[in-house]
Formats: structure tokens, C-alpha cells, sequence
């Protein structure tokens, strides 16, 4: 058997996941981290995208989150995030539309127009696309 860890991955409404993980794999600020049971205490923040499971026993699971912090302790791993869904229960199709839209928002520059926020839409449509492509290679 796998060494595994305690972890949890919690949205600002519920707590999503909890249980043990032979790996946690997620994207951070300066790249992609890889934890895994025996990692040194961490706390960093995380970038919108994937967050990667494998759970006791190898099965794979995939989530989104719009961003948020990880906390690695010797006996747990902790994902906080605003927003935190299921890639099983995303589709490519509402993924590509919302890319699609935030592209528009963009390229219509009105008097109103507010740079950040719809780079920022832009940002977290591109990453929710990216997590539903990343499911269907690991197929959760």
C-alpha cells in the first residue's frame, strides 16, 4: 500500500473533498507543485486551473478553482479557494463558450471598460478549458 496524506479541498460554501492522497498536483504562482506524503510544511498561493488527486489506492480526480491558497502540514494537505468544481461535472462546451465570451469582452473596449476584470474572466475561462481537457487525459 501507498503512503498517503490527509487532504482536503474546501470552496468559501462547503468542503469538496477529504480524504487520503498519494499525490496532490497543482498550479501555483511559479509553476506546478507536485506534493506528496513527507513534503516540507508549505503555504503558498495558487493560480486559477487544475488542482490533480491521486487517491489511496492510484484512482485519479480532477477539480477547478478560481484560485486560492495551498497548506501543506506533515500530516495534511489543505486547498482553500473561493470557488472549487468537480472537472467531472464541468463541459468543453460551456469551457470553450465562456473563453469565447471573455475574448469578445476584450476586443469590445467601451468607455466603461475595465481591463483587469475581463483579463481576469479571460484568465479563468482559459484555466476552467484547461481543467476539462486535463479530466478527459486523466479521465476522473
Amino acid at each position: 500500500m501507498a503512503i498517503t496524506v490527509h487532504c482536503d479541498i474546501v470552496s468559501a460554501e462547503a468542503e469538496i473533498y477529504s480524504g487520503l492522497v498519494e499525490m496532490v498536483i497543482a498550479h501555483g504562482n511559479l509553476g506546478d507543485l507536485g506534493i506528496a506524503p513527507g513534503h516540507a510544511p508549505l503555504i503558498t498561493d495558487l493560480k486559477p486551473g487544475p488542482i490533480r488527486i491521486v487517491k489511496q489506492g492510484g484512482e485519479e480526480e480532477v477539480f477547478y478553482i478560481s484560485g486560492g491558497f495551498l497548506e501543506v502540514q506533515p500530516s495534511m494537505v489543505k486547498v482553500l479557494a473561493d470557488t472549487v468544481l468537480r472537472a467531472a461535472d464541468m463541459d468543453e462546451a460551456s469551457a470553450q463558450a465562456a473563453v469565447q465570451s471573455a475574448q469578445k469582452a476584450l476586443g469590445e473596449k467601451g468607455a466603461e471598460f475595465d481591463y483587469a476584470t475581463a483579463s481576469n474572466r479571460l484568465a479563468e475561462a482559459v484555466a476552467q478549458l484547461r481543467t476539462v481537457k486535463l479530466r478527459q487525459k486523466y479521465r476522473s
